[in-house]
């Protein structure tokens, strides 16, 4: 029989938050081994809980759930995240101008899709979020990655950013506050990628699904509010900030050049069209998340448990010999990594499988956001402060016995139980 291969458009495509490591990881639990999952920002295997008010807001919903609805979404929904920008200083926005859908994971990809061309080419940070890359590679574009360096804060430089421009170039992606590095960018670097993206005429993809997670003085300065001169899209969602992950609500608004954007929004209204339209239930939890109490600053603040959580980290990086890590800003991870000439040989990817099969600890290598360095790895901040500080022995167990050459040394195998009447 002939072999089924795959599309060779998949070849450069990874996302190894949910690839090879975390099948191995399913395939421990299957044999009965605990594995503390931190490879995914997903509230609610933590505990975490939508605010009730939005499962009301969809319950009391759910007899104008049962017919699709317009491909861009229900009103109320479009209209809240309207009020929200205008709240913000984003000028000139209407509900024509905002999309619904199933998360910011499917929009990043119908945005992308509604623009590019073969070969045309997108500037995406590095390290990113991996669907970046991956979508635009899937449709057909190059992503060229612009550096976001751990000795700059994880700040990117916009005079780099500016050299990687090209005739092909078509538009550039801001993840604000970064995901994997917890960086919150500055008014300065904003507004001059915003400077940048006007001269060159370039789309701005805004990601801000973690602009309410902030610590410490860490201020989220919205794009839309700097980018006047070409098209801003900024994506956002009910998923981090309100710990809905599973209801798979995001949306698209777009702000700026509007009237020479008409064919392109033409060409996403069809998208949007053809896959019919986004999850109903969830869209009616957006009114009401949006204007009511925004619970996500008792969890930040000094006292909150995201705050103690992200302390355990940083307390953590900071008892290690080997390691050592930017405080994250924002967002529910950091990028920790192993401090110059600590592990000569060092590489991410053997890390992360070594921690899962002898300490039990599933996370992301870092490679796998794209980044130029096997030397660092994501690690979210979503367990309680005790669990956090549990994996950071055992890390450190692991990376002792590298810097000592010797075996690393297993936990236990489950306990097998015979049960007999």
């Amino acid at each position: 029989m002939r072999t089924i291969r795959p599309s060779p458009s998949l070849t450069n495509v990874r996302y190894e938050i949910r690839g090879d490591l975390a099948r191995r990881a399913h395939e421990m639990e299957r044999r009965g081994y605990e594995i503390i999952p931190l490879n995914i920002g997903n509230p609610g295997l933590f505990g975490f809980r939508t605010p009730e008010t939005m499962r009301l807001a969809m319950i009391e919903n759910l007899k104008s759930s049962e017919a699709y609805c317009h491909q861009k979404g229900v009103f109320p929904a479009r209209e809240a995240v309207v009020m929200q920008q205008q709240s913000r200083g984003v000028r000139g926005v209407s509900v024509d101008e905002v999309f619904m859908g199933n998360g910011v994971s499917e929009l990043i990809d119908l945005v992308l899709r509604a623009l590019l061309s073969t070969d045309d080419e997108v500037l995406v940070p590095s390290p990113d979020y991996p669907l970046w890359t991956a979508a635009v590679t899937l449709n057909h574009g190059r992503a060229v990655h612009y550096p976001c360096r751990p000795e700059n804060g994880f700040e990117p430089d916009p005079r780099e950013i500016e050299a990687l421009i090209t005739s092909r170039t078509r538009a550039i992606v801001v993840i604000n506050p970064n995901n994997p590095t917890g960086a919150v960018y500055s008014r300065a670097t904003l507004e001059a990628i915003a400077h940048i993206a006007e001269k060159h005429h370039l789309v701005v993809f805004c990601d801000e699904i973690y602009d309410q997670v902030l610590y410490g003085d860490a201020e989220f300065v919205p794009m839309a509010t700097l980018v006047n001169g070409t098209l801003c899209a900024t994506l956002a969602g009910l998923s981090k900030v309100y710990r809905a992950c599973g209801y798979r609500v995001g949306w698209a608004v777009f702000s700026g050049e509007i009237e020479q954007a008409r064919d392109y929004l033409s060409a996403l209204d069809k998208l949007s069209s053809l896959r019919l339209c986004s999850n109903v239930p969830g869209q009616w939890a957006v009114q009401t998340a949006l204007g009511g109490y925004q619970s996500i600053y008792e969890l930040t603040r000094p006292g909150g448990r995201l705050f103690q959580s992200r302390q355990a980290i940083l307390d953590g990086v900071a008892a290690s010999k080997y390691l050592q890590v930017h405080a994250p800003r924002g967002a529910i991870y950091a990028f920790v990594g192993v401090k110059d000439g600590a592990l000569p040989g060092f590489d991410d990817q053997q890390f992360a499988m070594d921690l899962l099969e002898h300490k039990h600890v599933l996370l992301a290598p870092g490679t796998s956001f794209n980044s130029a360095y096997n030397t660092h790895f994501r690690i979210t901040n979503l367990p309680r402060p005790e669990v956090l500080a549990d994996v950071f022995r055992r890390m450190e167990e692991l990376l002792d016995s590298y810097a000592s050459g010797a075996e690393p040394v297993s936990r236990p195998a489950p306990e097998l139980r015979i049960i007999t009447k």
